[in-house]
């Protein structure tokens, strides 16, 4: 549901392997991307401007979401896929429908939240119509936290976690001699599934390979040619980009073009405190490949593969 794992997680082989051995697998989303390609059954989604609603954004702030477009097709809003997923449920169940699925608007749902949890008390659809409030907003009254700790810490004294560095789990050695790091640019959004079916994608179309200038003089490789970038776990073909702004010895790429995906490089081995996967730094080889090798990005979605 709005996620797409088969961009977005490392080692993509190994999570195509076991996309491929899932019995039974739902999708929900606005397009059919590199996930919703293993699905059995894929239910459309409505977007933003399609559907009434709050968002809350990474610094606690509630925003009022208003419908501008009628949905297209058969998408609805996701609160209401899942309502009536879940009294289908009950009903396949022999269980007696519940009201707790009998929303009719989603005020109703932000009227729940605030009921139960106590940092949305006082968060309500008429106290947001102009303007967003930070939470915690403890009451009715409360004019919402624009600053989170900003005289003291419920505990006292904040408190500092050293850490202990640790070395990247795969250095660059004899045969992969790069450090491949990969990240964002600024006309796309994570795996693409929204910007890449809009005019966005025209302004930035295809994946590159950004070099050092050193380390291109050093390979005979020119900008904008074909190169193949490989890993202990896969291989891409893409367009070479040689600048200044990257250091030598470190191959950058992009993760949001699934005809060049960055993650099918890229390690699974896990941060042991965050038990996040090391995205940031594997070890890579790089050497020139056919121009007719490059993936086309007009490509159909098939499922099982892209």
């Amino acid at each position: 549901m709005g996620e797409n794992p088969m961009m977005s997680e490392p080692n993509l082989n190994q999570t195509r392997r076991h996309m491929q051995q899932l019995e039974f697998m739902v999708a929900q989303d606005l397009f059919i991307n590199e996930s919703g390609a293993f699905a059995d059954v894929f239910l459309p989604a409505a977007s933003w401007a399609e559907k009434e609603g709050t968002f809350t954004n990474t610094d606690r702030r509630v925003q009022r979401v208003r419908q501008a477009l009628a949905p297209r097709g058969q998408s609805r809003p996701d609160w209401q896929i899942i309502c009536d997923l879940a009294q289908r449920i009950e009903a396949r169940l022999g269980q007696p429908t519940s009201a707790r699925w009998d929303y009719q608007h989603p005020s109703q749902i932000l009227a729940e939240l605030s009921s139960v949890v106590p940092e949305y008390a006082g968060v309500f659809y008429e106290r947001i119509e102009k303007t967003g409030l930070q939470t915690p907003v403890w009451d009715g009254s409360h004019p919402g936290t624009p600053f989170l700790f900003s005289q003291s810490f419920p505990s006292g004294r904040g408190k500092f976690h050293p850490l202990e560095y640790v070395p990247v789990v795969e250095a660059p050695d004899d045969e992969f001699p790069f450090i491949l790091t990969t990240g964002r640019v600024l006309e796309h959004w994570h795996g693409g599934t929204m910007t890449r079916h809009s005019q966005l994608d025209a302004l930035y179309p295809q994946a590159q390979a950004f070099i050092n200038t050193v380390d291109a003089e050093m390979l005979g490789l020119q900008d904008g040619q074909a190169v193949c970038v490989s890993s202990r776990r896969g291989s891409i073909n893409l367009r070479l980009a040689v600048s200044e702004k990257i250091s030598a010895g470190v191959v950058f790429i992009p993760f949001h073009f699934a005809e060049a995906a960055a993650n099918l490089l890229t390690i699974d081995a896990l941060d042991p405190q965050a038990m996040i996967p090391e995205f940031k730094a594997c070890a890579v080889q790089i050497f020139p490949a056919r121009a007719q090798d490059l993936a086309n990005p007009e490509q159909l979605v098939e499922r099982g593969r892209y």
